[in-house]
């Protein structure tokens, strides 16, 4: 589990504009002062993404379910890092949808022009 979570958050901090902060005591990924993973304290079996297309995938996942503290109604979803249909790769795709979804347009379009020369 801590080598997935670690994975998960070398990848989110590596996005343009991204930064670790530590709010009520958990590990998270911002990128303009907003989170857009929350990835729990260091063994944490969970992640919390907010997601729009892939939100219904998401839920299917066994152990999945709405963010508690009402973040739920508003697309946030925590989904278990060891369930049997995930993979290291799917959950890199929607931390990548969740940050698209909360970062500033300029840091998208940075993410977007480093992907293209890849």
């Amino acid at each position: 589990m801590a080598g997935v979570r670690a994975k998960l958050k070398d990848f989110a901090l590596a996005l343009p504009g991204a930064v670790e902060d530590h709010p009520w005591g958990e590990d998270v990924a911002k990128v303009g002062g907003k989170v857009f993973v929350f990835l729990g304290g260091s063994r944490s079996r969970t992640i919390t993404v907010k997601l729009v297309e892939s939100h219904a995938h998401a839920l299917s996942i066994e152990g999945a379910e709405p963010t508690g503290y009402g973040l739920g109604k508003s697309g946030w979803v925590t989904v278990p890092l060891r369930a049997p249909a995930v993979s290291l790769p799917l959950l890199r795709d929607w931390v990548e949808e969740s940050y698209r979804i909360v970062a500033p347009r300029r840091l998208v379009a940075e993410l977007d022009e480093q992907l293209t020369h890849t």
